[in-house]
């Protein structure tokens, strides 16, 4: 069976391409896709081919396939699998942007009340992302947050902590459009890194620096100036790829002084399959954002500024690369690629 999907042919390209399906395993479960969700960060460091793309190094090899965040219905299931039947919209965590995936039955989990939108569930295993940073602060209701870095995680970040009890929200980017998004979506303030005192307003928000911080810039400079924002005994989630370590921090006067706890907060680290306080797998994680939605307290689809067909991927890439000012959330509408 063939399939189509949008793979990085070589750097800076993307392309619409054929694809052969394998055979369905017993444990396999064949979707087809219907909303998958473009992650930003992870899309354009591997379609440029930034040599730091992977926690792990290596080379960065073309072609490449991205796509991990899709929702869609079942069409097809192996002969062991009991959690999903055929007809089910589900949504697909590790797939690709691709008009039918076949996955492992644990990469698919099934969306159990039928207002929700599949926009809003080809966007949730990304919100799991920020949603395990948080968890790893040990958040408390009350306490004050900051994010820092205002893309697609952050702007998830935001909406997550306003939902989870932070008082107040400080969003965090240059942007002034970004910072108005963040203020929409539940964010008390917005600031702007580079304006004068910028981390004197933060602490005089919070009556003396926040309790926690997501960092989501992905750059060193992020870091140092989260660090200058926090309160003592601050935790800071790593969320964003700090891809260049040609940075430094002044570890004794911003970390080991104050007692700051850094947290790494890459979304593969988390349990496999046992989720425990602070520590959810991603199947958990992805249900209780199902949850949130399904009970009113968390809108995704609203977040969605673009929607294109698979065969606009070209522009759509190159606009990921070379513009400044991509939308937060982007997605591509599959529905005209029904198996």
């Amino acid at each position: 069976m063939d399939a189509k999907q949008i793979l990085f042919t070589k750097v800076n390209t993307a392309e619409l391409v054929d694809k052969q399906l394998p055979e369905l395993s017993p444990r396999g479960v064949m979707v087809r896709t219907e909303v998958s969700t473009v992650s930003s960060g992870t899309e354009r460091a591997n379609i440029t081919g930034d040599p730091n793309v992977s926690p792990s190094g290596g080379a960065v090899v073309f072609p490449r396939a991205l796509g991990y965040s899709s929702a869609g219905t079942v069409i097809a299931v192996g002969s062991s699998v009991r959690s999903v039947a055929v007809g089910d919209r589900v949504v697909v965590y590790w797939g690709k942007h691709q008009s039918v995936n076949i996955v492992d039955e644990n990469n698919v989990v099934k969306i159990e009340d039928d207002s929700i939108s599949l926009e809003s569930a080809a966007i949730s295993f990304i919100a799991t992302f920020p949603m395990a940073a948080i968890r790893k602060t040990r958040l408390e209701m009350g306490e004050s947050a900051l994010v820092m870095g205002l893309g697609i995680l952050g702007m998830l970040a935001v909406k997550l902590l306003r939902t989870a009890g932070a008082v107040p929200v400080i969003a965090v980017d240059p942007d002034p459009k970004r910072r108005e998004m963040a203020l929409a979506y539940g964010a008390d303030y917005a600031f702007d890194p580079f304006e004068d005192g910028f981390a004197d307003k933060v602490k005089a928000v919070t009556g003396g620096g926040v309790n926690i911080a997501v960092e989501v810039t992905g750059v060193g400079a992020g870091f140092n100036e989260a660090l200058d924002c926090m309160a003592k005994f601050g935790r800071v989630a790593l969320l964003g790829c700090t891809r260049d370590s040609d940075f430094t921090v002044d570890y004794y006067k911003k970390i080991h002084g104050p007692g700051i706890t850094v947290i790494g907060a890459h979304t593969v680290a988390r349990p496999a399959s046992e989720s425990h306080p602070g520590w959810f797998t991603h199947r958990d994680d992805i249900k209780a954002v199902l949850k949130l939605c399904s009970g009113g307290r968390l809108k995704l689809d609203e977040m969605v500024e673009e929607t294109h067909l698979p065969e606009e991927c070209g522009e759509v890439y190159n606009r990921l690369v070379f513009e400044k000012s991509f939308p937060v959330v982007v997605q591509f509408d599959w529905r005209g690629y029904n198996a």
